[in-house]
């Protein structure tokens, strides 16, 4: 199939490439940026007059229900809703059912995925067997199998040798260790600690929790540097404006540390849960203002890496529940982008900072777990494999249920109007979604 984008404006972050030109696809791959070749003939054209042309976005936390938990969100369902939402990469985290800790799981969700022909899936392997933290697992099999990295999702790590353990032998391999900062006694609310939890009579979950785990993590992590050994770690989502500043420290300091936010902690605060509102029942919980400025501060100067969505479809039945028994989560891969945009509107962060906040900066995280695909991932680069997102950023939305293709349709930003609508979705030179402007 060759393909031709014509006449949209491609921002590519990676390269600071900010131009009107076509782009020439032909198979799978990109041909050229701006001069079409003369022999080039298409068998599609993309019309992206108005357009921006940007690389795939990257989606580091997003998960799709599968295996075991097809009732919330079937593989075809979450898949389609990434390819909507001009996400062309995701990591999948490991908390699935069964849990991903075996070389025949990781293949299956490989297998099913590539099966599709829509986004790329990217899994990470359990850190520990089950997710209990005690016993290690074969990470050296896993990442055979096509983990990009070994984590715990939700499941603190209690033992603490454990845990040493686990970064000394990442290290000896150069896995990367992917962690939600969170003490296990502390983390156990349904809300931020604060008077409007104590008011609601909600269970928190202090800021501590979140400052302890880091604390633990960074001293942990200057032990293995010490005895020679580089473990690198990725810190999933972010919620705090003190555990920012420990991680901006850590940075400075030289420790391989990477992190990252999701679009609820980005935008909300304590005071949208409104009354007893579970669709605001996420994982972290979003906190108070100062926090939720400094981590729009940070994502905007560079010291959080990227934006996720956290996706995490909730069955219907799941979340028509008393608010701190419901279970937490939120549909949220095709609301990506145009919260990305909303923010750099509302804070004046220039568009090309913003998509690099869903495309290199993340597939940076990702780095050499790549594979070939490494230079290609995340930016758009001739000869490179073409993943990319069309979208309208003029065009607006409504988030609701007739708008969202994942099977969940809960969503604290239901009835929200969201900027950039999605007119075409890419995946290795393959058109995955296409609304219009696409003609024969």
């Amino acid at each position: 199939m060759k393909i031709l984008i014509k006449g949209g404006r491609v921002i590519d972050p990676a390269t600071g490439r900010d131009e009107r030109a076509d782009i020439a696809i032909a198979a799978g791959r990109i041909l050229s940026v701006g001069q079409v070749p003369a022999d080039f003939h298409a068998n599609r054209t993309v019309d992206a007059d108005g357009c921006i042309v940007a690389p795939g976005l990257v989606d580091l936390c997003a998960r799709l229900k599968e295996p075991g938990q097809e009732h919330e969100g079937m593989l075809e369902s979450e898949m389609a809703a990434a390819v909507a939402g001009g996400v062309t990469s995701l990591v999948c985290p490991p908390d699935t059912d069964p849990v991903l800790d075996e070389p025949g799981l990781v293949d299956m969700l490989k297998f099913r995925a590539e099966k599709l022909h829509l986004a790329r899936v990217f899994p990470l392997g359990a850190l520990t067997r089950g997710l209990k933290g005690e016993v290690l697992t074969e990470m050296v099999e896993l990442t055979e199998s096509g983990c990009i990295g070994f984590g715990q999702a939700e499941f603190a790590i209690v033992n603490t040798q454990v845990l040493q353990r686990a970064l000394q032998y990442a290290a000896t391999f150069g896995y990367t260790v992917w962690l939600r900062p969170q003490d296990f006694w502390l983390g156990k609310g349904v809300a931020a600690s604060g008077p409007l939890a104590t008011r609601m009579g909600l269970a928190g979950v202090p800021v501590a929790a979140e400052v302890i785990a880091l604390h633990t993590l960074f001293e942990l992590l200057r032990g293995v540097h010490k005895a020679g050994s580089g473990a690198r770690v990725h810190l999933c989502r972010l919620s705090s404006a003190a555990g920012l500043e420990l991680v901006r420290q850590a940075k400075a300091e030289g420790l391989p540390v990477s992190c990252d936010v999701s679009v609820h902690n980005l935008h909300l605060t304590d005071v949208d849960i409104g009354y007893f509102d579970s669709r605001a029942r996420v994982t972290p919980p979003v906190r108070q203002q100062r926090d939720r400025e400094a981590l729009r501060a940070g994502l905007a100067d560079g010291c959080i890496d990227a934006l996720v969505s956290d996706h995490n479809p909730v069955d219907a039945d799941a979340k028509v529940l008393p608010f701190a028994e419901a279970e937490a989560g939120a549909t949220a891969i095709e609301l990506l982008l145009g919260l990305t945009l909303k923010w750099a509107a509302q804070d004046g962060v220039p568009l090309m900072r913003a998509l690099g906040t869903l495309t290199h900066r993340p597939a940076g995280v990702l780095g050499a777990s790549l594979g070939t695909l490494q230079a290609s991932v995340g930016r758009i680069a001739v000869g490179g494999v073409a993943d990319l997102c069309v979208f309208h950023p003029g065009e607006h939305w409504i988030v609701g249920d007739d708008t969202l293709r994942s099977q969940g349709k809960h969503t604290p930003f239901g009835g929200h109007e969201l900027p950039a609508s999605v007119r075409a979705t890419l995946v290795g030179g393959q058109i995955a979604f296409e609304r219009s402007a696409v003609t024969a």
